[in-house]
């Protein structure tokens, strides 16, 4: 090997739900596919999931996979709804090196959908912050078994 060889590019990570770009066009927003498939950021504030509050799971809005449970989504002032912990196995993580910065990038460990980041300045019990954007994941509201309300 020679001293200006070099190495192979590590193969890309493989998920067990993969479709062609034009197929996550036609089965998503147009902001949700610039977020989830091209690593975009949504506006702070601008998603209706930041303020959801009741019981349920936050799904992956490209391939409905479990990612959050509501008992660990937390007010974080940040504008982004967030988490101290996601769902055994839901995510996956890489470094982002962009905007000249390192952060810890979270995507979706089903489909690989970019879902935003995670800081260490979350609260207990892991002290740590998914911060989500809510373009990417959508919500699936526990049920209570309860069936029709009556007046």
């Amino acid at each position: 090997m020679s001293l200006f060889s070099r190495k192979e590019a590590p193969p890309a990570e493989t998920f067990p739900v993969e479709k062609p770009d034009e197929e996550w066009r036609r089965a998503l927003s147009p902001e949700a596919f610039r977020v989830l498939r091209q690593h975009g950021t949504e506006r702070a504030g601008t998603s209706p999931l930041n303020a959801e509050k009741r019981e349920g799971t936050f799904l992956c809005a490209g391939c409905g996979h479990p990612l959050f449970d509501s008992a660990t989504k937390f007010e974080s002032g940040t504008g982004w709804p967030s988490f101290w912990a996601p769902a055994d196995g839901a995510v996956g993580t890489t470094t982002d090196r962009s905007f000249f910065m390192v952060r810890t990038e979270v995507h979706c460990a089903n489909c690989g959908g970019h879902l935003g980041h995670v800081f260490p300045d979350g609260p207990p019990p892991t002290g740590q912050r998914y911060c989500m954007n809510g373009v990417a994941m959508r919500f699936a509201p526990r049920e209570t078994g309860g069936g029709v309300d009556q007046p």
